[in-house]
């Protein structure tokens, strides 16, 4: 070879190495949600994780876990959740997750929006799954996508009234949940012949494909932000799909994922909120004072991006503490977040909440 001629194997080596050929077409699917949190983690300011903390936490939680027998039919077993294991359940799920986002309200209980369902009454996400419950009982096909693109049957006044509340305070961000039904079921017509089912096939089980294939496909799944001039993927209401999907058919049948540990903690309100009053996330004294004021943060706003990035870290700090008290302990990020989930809703009941939640209006949780 003369001085002139090209070495194209030295180029192809030098190439791969600095990362110049571009994603690997063969690799499997990687969501970057945890690569991301961990960005956010080592740049953070104002949140902060205490690794003391986070081993007693884990021996806390594994421990509770256990003495609970915590596994993925503890979602089933919530009286609102769907136990049939069939298309409809996943065309509930998808609906829920579809709008599985802002129910937090400064109200007192007795008064924020609340749905009727079966004699009780439900707030919060669980007014969501009450008030789709309630409609299929009352024959409104609300989980159909072809019915939510039908402009004389599915009117924003039928939309209302699913959503109808026992008290003067209306479901928060009810034109957003509107968009959001609508756009979707134009995309499921126009590219997955109207089927949820047919979605969930795309990814070839892979359940960060799934998760990238709804981040992709639907606007209002693509959660993500920027922080420090870095473009950072929640996908809380993607992942929460799966998860729910997953949780539901126990790892079988539409539920069944070759990668379902790829799948982080979901970045809300309330895991914050019990992560910090485990004491494994602390704020700075400005962050803090503005939760405990309760003062709306805008989305978007570098106090959330670090809220929710460290929390997807600490619930994975969680997951690895507890693998090395117990190798063999069937936990993921997905059943630590359900936990985590419960235990808060247990502490606002019993009004043992240590910390506000921060209050952010958005659609992606």
């Amino acid at each position: 070879m003369s001085d002139d001629e090209v070495d194209h194997e030295l180029v192809a080596l030098l190439r791969a190495k600095f990362g110049m050929n571009g994603p690997d077409p063969n690799a499997p699917p990687e969501t970057k949600v945890l690569e991301n949190a961990e960005f956010i983690y080592d740049n953070s300011t104002d949140v902060a994780l205490d690794m003391r903390y986070t081993k007693l936490a884990a021996i806390a939680v594994h421990e509770e876990m256990q003495k609970r027998e915590y596994s993925t039919k503890a979602w089933a077993e919530h009286e609102l959740h769907p136990t049939a294991k069939d298309e409809a359940t996943v065309n509930l799920i998808f609906t829920m997750d579809l709008l599985n986002f802002s129910f937090w309200s400064d109200k007192e209980e007795s008064e924020r929006f609340t749905v009727e369902y079966k004699d009780k009454k439900w707030t919060g996400y669980w007014s969501l799954v009450a008030a789709l419950q309630r409609a299929l009982d009352e024959e409104i096909p609300i989980t159909s996508p072809e019915f939510w693109i039908d402009e004389e049957k599915c009117t924003d006044e039928v939309l209302k009234n699913v959503f109808r509340s026992e008290t003067g305070e209306e479901i928060p961000m009810f034109e957003q949940r509107v968009q959001c039904l609508r756009e979707a079921g134009m995309i499921l017509e126009d590219e997955f012949d109207s089927s949820i089912v047919t979605l969930i096939q795309g990814a070839k089980g892979s359940a960060a494909g799934l998760v990238n294939l709804l981040a992709s496909s639907f606007p209002c799944f693509n959660d993500a932000g920027t922080f420090e001039r870095k473009k950072v993927r929640f996908l809380k209401r993607a992942q929460i799909f799966v998860a729910d999907v997953w949780a539901a058919f126990e790892g079988e049948s539409y539920g069944a994922f070759n990668d379902i540990d790829k799948i982080t903690m979901f970045a809300d309100y309330r895991v914050p909120q019990m992560l910090h009053m485990l004491g494994v996330i602390s704020y700075s004294p400005p962050l803090d004072s503005k939760l405990r004021r309760k003062e709306v943060i805008d989305c978007g706003h570098s106090w959330e991006m670090q809220i929710r990035g460290c929390s997807i870290w600490a619930v994975e700090s969680l997951r690895r503490e507890i693998l090395k008290l117990q190798p063999d302990a069937k936990v993921n990020a997905i059943l630590i977040d359900f936990f985590l989930y419960d235990l808060a809703k247990e502490k606002e009941k019993a009004g043992e909440e240590a910390i506000p939640h921060h209050r952010t209006r958005s659609i992606w949780y």
